[in-house]
């Protein structure tokens, strides 16, 4: 996919949106019949979490797949029980800052010298493993995908404090410039007031509790 690919796409899309407090929620329904819901920061215009759905089959209701941010706690989604995670299993969690992608992986206990993290070119992938053998994990990197842009090990910021690994990639200038399109093509899309609708039905439900 290309930069022109990705930003065609968006433009295809049936969009619909919603301002609650500081996040601006926006629902995309795609020609193909997927759908990506997406929150905003209204004071800095990034992006705070992003999800996708693929077109349902008769009787089989999909899932929303969490992208980006953090994942929506068990419980408050419709009819899900309080299910608590292991606090000692590794957890991963993307977030983006205007300048940056950046992924941490918390309890991670093993020394810095442990960990090896390498970048592929052609997959646009990062690998993260230890030489312990007791973690493993390939990150794929849509944005890169989406800007076809091949990112290289001396890219990686890699830290390592209180037990969480965090591995810091910073923005190309192609991905800027595609986000600024972005929330150019947003700029020309209703948005209402999360008073003034059911954002239920909106987002489909996934993005309106916190």
């Amino acid at each position: 996919m290309s930069y022109e690919d990705w930003l065609n796409l968006v433009k295809s899309a049936d969009k619909s949106s919603v301002i609650q407090g500081n996040v601006r929620k926006v629902h995309y329904r795609f020609p193909d019949g997927r759908e990506m819901a997406e929150e905003y920061s209204t004071d800095t215009g990034v992006v705070l979490r992003r999800a996708w759905k693929n077109k349902s089959t008769l009787l089989h209701k999909e899932d929303w797949v969490l992208e980006l941010g953090e994942s929506i706690p068990a419980g408050l989604k419709e009819n899900e029980e309080m299910l608590k995670e292991c606090c000692t299993e590794p957890l991963l969690t993307k977030r983006l800052t205007r300048n940056a992608i950046e992924w941490r992986i918390r309890n991670l206990p093993y020394p810095v010298t442990t960990y090896t993290i390498t970048c592929s070119e052609n997959e646009k992938t990062l690998t993260i493993k230890t030489s312990n053998n007791k973690y493993f994990k390939k990150i794929s990197v849509p944005e890169f995908q989406r800007c076809n842009f091949l990112p290289k090990q001396e890219h990686l910021n890699v830290v390592y404090k209180n037990a969480t690994l965090i591995i810091t990639v910073k923005k190309p200038a192609i991905l800027l410039e595609m986000e600024r399109a972005i929330l150019t093509v947003l700029q020309d899309v209703e948005t209402m007031e999360y008073n003034n609708v059911c954002c239920e039905n909106l987002l489909g439900g996934l993005m309106i509790q916190e």
